[in-house]
């Protein structure tokens, strides 16, 4: 993902607009480390919403999230790409816009996999999704599909200093 092409001040108490940077390093340091839940939502074929708990991760720019291809949630983004993911990181709460798509490749499931590892998941790549011992019953019976998220745009709010809200657009 590159950097935002437009950056928009929401903050009506005088303080300065927010860097993509800090939610951008927010999401690089506190994922997988930090106990996080971030929350998708989809949307059903009949047009009502969907969201669900689940576990996620920043990888080289973009975040990654899992679910099981009989989940509610993959059966919505397998009709429809569109959805949100929401978090409170530390300090800051943030809200992502755009199209989440599964990821099959075999190098980025493994870089993935590697990744939440650090953070104490024994995820590993079996076939063009991932397993493991354990997991959130949210996930449905593994193997699990892997989604990217392609983000069009994100909302920041900030809970500690320096106060502000903005939002980012992305090309796409």
């Amino acid at each position: 993902m590159s950097e935002p092409t437009h950056t928009e001040n929401l903050d009506q108490t005088g303080s300065a607009a927010l860097p993509w940077s800090r939610a951008r390093d927010l999401l690089a340091t506190q994922t997988p480390h930090e106990n996080l839940t971030f929350f998708v939502g989809t949307i059903r074929p009949d047009g009502r919403p969907h969201a669900a708990g689940v576990g996620a991760v920043w990888v080289d720019d973009a975040l990654y999230f899992k679910g099981g291809p009989g989940t509610r949630r993959s059966r919505n983004l397998a009709a429809n790409p569109a959805c949100t993911v929401s978090v409170r990181l530390n300090g800051l709460d943030l809200t992502m816009e755009g199209e989440a798509h599964r990821v099959t490749d075999t190098s980025t499931l493994e870089q993935v996999a590697a990744v939440v590892r650090e953070g104490g998941w024994p995820a590993t790549v079996v076939g063009d999704g991932l397993t493991a011992p354990f997991t959130a019953p949210s996930a449905g019976p593994p193997p699990w599909h892997l989604y990217r998220l392609e983000l069009h745009r994100a909302i920041g709010i900030a809970g500690a200093e320096p106060y502000g809200a903005s939002r980012w657009d992305f090309a796409h």
